[in-house]
């Protein structure tokens, strides 16, 4: 089996962003952004999607954490989209429904190469840790845009701001494992163009 693994940095006058992934492994993450919230997060989206991840990011936090977040979205997706390659083999569509106690969301993936976002998540007007709730629809935009995936996060109900991402993050991660997921009976690219 050919290795699907990414190694990629992405360096600017706001953030340095360093990632190592490989889609076939175990969930073991390494995640380093400056912002313990965020890596909670990108930490679950691992464990649960199976992937292996080493991510490290500087970047200008004591401004504000939208340049670290949206960095590490581009990046992170342009690492999937290298690991996945040609997407010969692949299931292409994943879906998970997760519950965090009274929380309840649903994601739907489609490895399409034709980003677009859906991202129906209501905000309680409090931060996390002081991360926004808002930020991590600006993650999900860059990483759907530079992963070349369809992306839809619907969150059915729920309180708690932590439980609310925590439930999308684990949610992200057991779709994206399901649609990347190889498949033995899928010879070629799954789609009738012949072509993703």
């Amino acid at each position: 089996m050919m290795e699907r693994t990414a190694e990629l940095q992405r360096k600017t006058l706001e953030t340095d962003v360093k990632v190592k992934l490989s889609l076939d492994g175990s969930g073991r993450a390494d995640v380093r952004t400056g912002i313990p919230f965020f890596d909670h997060m990108l930490t679950l989206f691992t464990v649960h999607g199976l992937f292996d991840l080493f991510l490290k990011a500087e970047g200008d936090i004591e401004v504000d954490f939208h340049h670290t977040v949206e960095d590490v979205g581009l990046v992170l997706g342009d690492a999937f989209s290298q690991a996945l390659g040609d997407r010969r083999g692949i299931r292409r569509y994943g879906h998970a429904v997760t519950p965090m106690d009274e929380t309840l969301s649903t994601v739907a993936i489609d490895l399409s190469n034709r980003p677009f976002l859906v991202y129906n998540v209501f905000q309680t007007g409090k931060g996390v840790s002081g991360f926004d709730v808002y930020l991590a629809k600006e993650f999900f935009r860059a990483f759907t845009n530079r992963s070349g995936m369809n992306l839809h996060i619907n969150v059915a109900y729920g309180e708690n701001e932590h439980h609310i991402l925590e439930s999308v993050f684990k949610a992200a991660g057991r779709a994206l494992d399901a649609a990347a997921a190889l498949d033995d009976r899928i010879s070629g690219v799954p789609s009738t163009k012949g072509v993703l």
